[in-house]
């Protein structure tokens, strides 16, 4: 298969999840065999989407290189992979990429609008050949790679909530990312925000770019703190989430995780061909299961 990239450039404005800082970005086409790149332009530093560049894996994915960060990519290069865009040049000139709505789905939308730009060169993937499993040292969490002609992938969460539950999420050739895996959005627990908010972080949160889900009593005292912090107001709390949102599928929080998945091992630099199993993996997990692939590949025995 060849190599794609876009038709045209797109612009995007927003504030950062967690800096709260308001970012101008564009998505450019680029060259055969460029990759994805990061090119902060407040700094003239290029940053490259590969997993060895993986900094803090806390709450979200951020890459750092030549004394540059670049935090919150996963959703941006989600959209990407999800679209199979193997070149494109993302500009921003401050340090975090804008949450927009939680989701995938404005970048979607904006790309296939025009397609993609087919490329002389052929894509270059990553077979897994042999099977094996990668364990998170730290949770009960791992990821199973199996031998498959094509990317899948089956996804299992488990959070002990009963809000919740237990929810799976399965990826193949035959799931359209634009309408199934994109518009599902970025989510956290209640018991989380003002632990968050504490600590630095959240401070472009709001309301509209995340669905809050409510796993404990709380009185209306505690929901109205949470509104105040982000600027919102007759918000309640609807069959274990706050109501500023509506779910757009049952399971819509396993399907964040896929689209969270999907963009970490983007950071493969190349399609990866596959048939993974995950179980409660998260950021921290992905990124250390791609670089571990990456690593495997350099010393040929994977």
């Amino acid at each position: 298969m060849k190599q794609h990239t876009l038709k045209k450039s797109y612009e995007f404005k927003g504030k950062g999840l967690h800096t709260g800082v308001l970012t101008d970005m564009r998505i450019l086409p680029a060259p055969a065999d460029h990759g994805i790149v990061f090119r902060r332009t407040d700094l003239d530093v290029c940053v490259r989407a590969l997993a060895h560049n993986a900094g803090d894996v806390s709450f979200n994915t951020t890459l750092e290189e030549n004394g540059a960060k670049v935090i919150l990519v996963e959703h941006v290069l989600s959209a990407l992979a999800g679209l199979g865009v193997d070149n494109a040049l993302i500009e921003l000139d401050n340090v975090e990429v804008p949450v927009l709505d939680g989701s995938s789905l404005p970048y979607v939308e904006a790309i296939c609008a025009d397609g993609l730009q087919e490329q002389q060169e052929e894509r270059r993937p990553i077979a897994i050949r042999e099977p094996f499993t990668w364990r998170d040292d730290r949770s009960d969490a791992w990821i199973e790679f199996e031998p498959c002609d094509d990317f899948e992938a089956r996804l299992t969460i488990d959070f002990n909530s009963p809000v919740v539950g237990v929810q799976t999420c399965r990826f193949d050739g035959s799931t359209d990312y634009a309408s199934q895996i994109a518009p599902c959005r970025t989510f956290c627990f209640f018991s989380q925000l003002e632990q968050l908010a504490a600590a630095g972080l959240i401070k472009g949160g709001d309301m509209d770019n995340a669905i809050v889900i409510v796993d404990r009593e709380v009185d209306a005292a505690a929901v109205e703190r949470i509104a105040k912090l982000f600027n919102a107001g007759g918000v309640e709390v609807r069959q274990g989430y706050l109501s500023n949102v509506s779910l757009h599928f049952d399971n819509e929080c396993s399907r964040h995780k896929m689209l969270d998945l999907i963009g970490d091992f983007s950071l493969l630099g190349a399609p990866l061909k596959a048939r993974i199993t995950a179980y409660k993996t998260g950021h921290r997990v992905n990124t250390a299961a791609a670089r571990h692939i990456l690593e495997k590949l350099t010393q040929h025995t994977l």
